[in-house]
Order: structure tokens, then C-alpha cells, then sequence
């Protein structure tokens, strides 16, 4: 498998905020979809920084018009996002995915880690959305065993009850765009109270974005 590492910064309505604000996000899309000529992505964020630069961040996404749908836990939040286009989607391949969450830094700059069977996609990739962006550089690009790809090692660090949890999430559409099931409902089919169940999903999802140091390794 072939991996490569980027750093990038372009317009977006997450990264432009975490300039402004000062603050750090580990990031991971969850799912994309077209509706009404639109491209809406759902994605999970934690957030780290001053606790007011933090406030003033999620006030002013929430604020932001191409917000569909904000959700916030702690300094965890779910996004639902709308945009008339998406560089980055519009070249991404079947066979390419991310192998770590993205992390956005206080300078809006982003760290990607993409992978694809082929190198040559790869390339093609990062030459196709380089005219997109404000800065692009390939810090390194390299064969790489599967063992060593990021996310098989990421589930086992989960406990049985919130990988089932997740699961459920995922396989009931919780993560979809619309929505098709609520945590009120996947609590019932889980067979626990609400409140148990939305510990086990924060905590999945927690553990899904994994510490921004061991990220930067």
C-alpha cells in the first residue's frame, strides 16, 4: 500500500476557523453526499485550545450558513456541512483513503496521510488538487505494509460495548446525511437507557481520533 504524507492549507470552513481562532482539531470525514446540486459532507472533530478561542470557534461554525447540522459534546462535535464544490472529491478515487485523521493546526494548515494500491493515483491525486490550494508539499510518499497502516491498529483500542455501539451507529445511519435514526432510538435497539448508550458512542468516537502527537509521529 502505498502512503503519502501532506501538508496543505486551503479555503475552508474549518481550517480558515482554526486560524482565526487559535484553535487545533483532529479531524475525520464520515460520509459525503449530493443533494439538490450540493456536496454534504459529515464529519467528527476534536477540538483542543483556550477555552474561549473554542467557544468563539463553534459559535461562529454554527453561525456559518453551509452549516446543516452542528451537534457538541465536550470538546468533541459532530458536523454536517454543505458546499456547491469540493476539489478534493471531485479527484478522489475509489481506491484512495485517509489512514489517519486529519489534523488542522492554529495556522489552518492540514496533515493528511492518504493511501492508494497505486502510487501512480496517488500522484495524480495530489497534482490534481494542487492548483486548489494556498500550499501543498509532500513530506514523503512510500510503500508501506498493511500491518502498518493506521486504521487496523485504531478498533482494538476500543471495548467491546463501544465497538458495538459504533457499529450500531454506523450500520443504523446515524452517520448518514439525513440522519435515519436518532440516539433515543439506537439506545432502545441496544437495549440500554439513553444516557448509557451516548457514554459508549462518545467514548468510541473519542478513541477514533487518536492523540495529536501519536498523529505527528
Amino acid at each position: 500500500m502505498w502512503v503519502a504524507k501532506l501538508r496543505l492549507k486551503h479555503d475552508c470552513i474549518i481550517g480558515n476557523r482554526c486560524e482565526k481562532f487559535k484553535v487545533r482539531l483532529q479531524s475525520l470525514d464520515l460520509s459525503e453526499e449530493r443533494e439538490n446540486g450540493r456536496i454534504l459532507t459529515s464529519s467528527i472533530h476534536l477540538i483542543t485550545g483556550k477555552s474561549l478561542n473554542i467557544r468563539k470557534f463553534l459559535a461562529s461554525l454554527k453561525a456559518d450558513g453551509r452549516t446543516v447540522f452542528l451537534e457538541v459534546y465536550g470538546n468533541t462535535f459532530f458536523l454536517i456541512d454543505s458546499a456547491r464544490n469540493k476539489p478534493v472529491s471531485q479527484f478522489t478515487h475509489k481506491g484512495m483513503f485517509f489512514v489517519k485523521p486529519v489534523i488542522i493546526d492554529e495556522r489552518g494548515h492540514e496533515y493528511w496521510e492518504i493511501a492508494s494500491p497505486e502510487r501512480a493515483k496517488l500522484a495524480y491525486f495530489i497534482s490534481s488538487i494542487r492548483p486548489h490550494m494556498q500550499l501543498l508539499e509532500m513530506t514523503s510518499i512510500k510503500n508501506t505494509k498493511l500491518r502498518d497502516v493506521y486504521f487496523p491498529k485504531l478498533m482494538p483500542q476500543l471495548t467491546e460495548l463501544q465497538r458495538r455501539a459504533f457499529e450500531l451507529a454506523t450500520s443504523s445511519g446515524y452517520y448518514a446525511v439525513p440522519k435515519r435514526t436518532t440516539l433515543r432510538n439506537l439506545a432502545k435497539d441496544f437495549g440500554v437507557s439513553l444516557a448509557t448508550y451516548q457514554k459508549h458512542l462518545q467514548k468510541a468516537e473519542a478513541k477514533l481520533i487518536p492523540d495529536v502527537l501519536n498523529l505527528l509521529k
